[in-house]
């Protein structure tokens, strides 16, 4: 993985600092590593008078995206991020506002983040929902998943601000994931609405969450039935029984996409700890750790250290976003069995990622996107954000419950 042969190629130099950055401070410096790294983000991809993004830094005008579907229309070039990038800055600033309850970061989503969204929210379509790309360019698809990572968001933000809009804007989205979701293979949520091609792991772990987080938001019994109902079905259809771990997608003839990211699974493991947190059925809290203890053992491989320790790396690939989203699933399963190993782990990795992973911009080299001498993605950055903001946030818990 190239995040590992990074680390590898400058970890010697990197040691003293490490260890200093681990050193024990009694402030939060993951808090602050997230503050830090947010500024970089808006400095260095923030187009004057927009609340857009570019996608890329430094801007590329012949880039184009290779994540979306066939539609010809995604391999032009583009000259601000599409929605998966940029919604990961909302997924970034409401954990730091959270973790927080600073209003600059309120202020961040209110003045930034929200506006710059509202360029992709497709009124013409019903139902309403989120394009891949900005409205004033020619019609773009738009993807389940991407939708629901908002709707997460803005019931998160719901929740931290009381905001109602926020949550019809969390329950617009909904209704938008339910028009995804038939009886071919027995249930589940497509990934593309254009074209219905796959039921991904991503399109249908992450809508049982977001179906969960607004039971608990509104106490409607729909969305607890379509949490659960959703999260078995992904576990029925997309779980190898052989380590524990899920499958990308299945198609609509049963044929199944065997390939497997830590985000997947992780969002099973967040799933399944709400569904313990709401019904106290002991069986969901095991899914929880038998699904956390495969994917740490496959994705956050060992490294060693030249004085004959180690440490785990956070890296799925080359996709530091698949480890943020991996990260909520470990956070949501600490919140309710208290098991500090893998929090305490991930600390340790976040010390040495911040020494070694980071340019003199104090921008994430951790996918191909961000080799050395190329661009950096705005996605990684927004994860970076994410995950610091996260595990302070613990740490924080757990500094006032001492």
């Amino acid at each position: 993985m190239k995040t590992v042969r990074f680390i590898v190629a400058i970890l010697c130099c990197a040691w003293f600092a490490s260890c200093a950055a681990g050193s024990g401070d009694n402030h939060n410096r993951n808090i602050e590593r997230a503050g830090q790294t947010l500024d970089s983000l808006y400095k260095y991809y923030a187009v004057p008078g927009s609340g857009l993004l570019r996608e890329n830094y430094p801007f590329a005008e012949d880039y184009t995206a290779t994540y979306l579907h066939s539609d010809p229309l995604s391999r032009r070039p583009k000259e601000f991020a599409y929605l998966w990038p940029f919604s990961g800055t909302f997924s970034a600033v409401n954990a730091l506002y959270a973790a927080t309850g600073s209003d600059r970061y309120l202020n961040v989503i209110e003045e930034r983040v929200l506006p710059g969204l509202e360029e992709y929210h497709d009124m013409l379509r019903a139902p309403h929902a989120y394009s891949s790309y900005i409205n004033s360019a020619p019609q773009s698809s738009r993807y389940y998943d991407d939708n629901i990572w908002l709707g997460i968001e803005f019931t998160e933000l719901y929740r931290t601000t009381g905001r109602h809009d926020y949550l019809s804007r969390a329950e617009e989205i909904w209704r938008f994931i339910e028009s995804g979701r038939d009886s071919v293979l027995g249930g589940g949520i497509y990934w593309c609405e254009e074209s219905k091609e796959t039921k991904n792991t991503c399109s249908n772990a992450p809508a049982a969450v977001l179906a969960l987080k607004l039971y608990k938001a509104t106490d409607n019994p729909r969305y607890f039935e379509a949490g659960k109902s959703i999260y078995h079905w992904t576990r029925n259809r997309l779980k190898d029984p052989s380590d524990n771990l899920y499958h990308d997608n299945i198609s609509p003839d049963g044929n199944i996409d065997r390939r497997k990211y830590s985000y997947n699974s992780g969002q099973m493991i967040q799933a399944a700890a709400l569904l313990y947190e709401i019904t106290g059925e002991e069986s969901y809290l095991d899914d929880a750790r038998t699904t956390a203890r495969a994917v740490y053992d496959r994705f956050t491989p060992e490294q060693p250290l030249p004085d004959g320790r180690s440490y785990r790396v956070l890296a799925d690939g080359d996709n530091f976003w698949f480890t943020a989203v991996m990260v909520r699933g470990f956070c949501e399963l600490y919140r309710v069995d208290r098991d500090r190993q893998y929090i305490a782990d991930f600390m340790r990795s976040l010390d040495y990622t911040w020494e070694l992973n980071r340019d003199a911009n104090g921008l994430f080299a951790v996918n191909s996107h961000g080799e050395p001498g190329s661009e950096r993605w705005l996605l990684d950055q927004a994860a970076a954000v994410e995950v610091y903001a996260r595990i302070g946030s613990l740490d924080k818990i757990d500094q006032m419950n001492k």
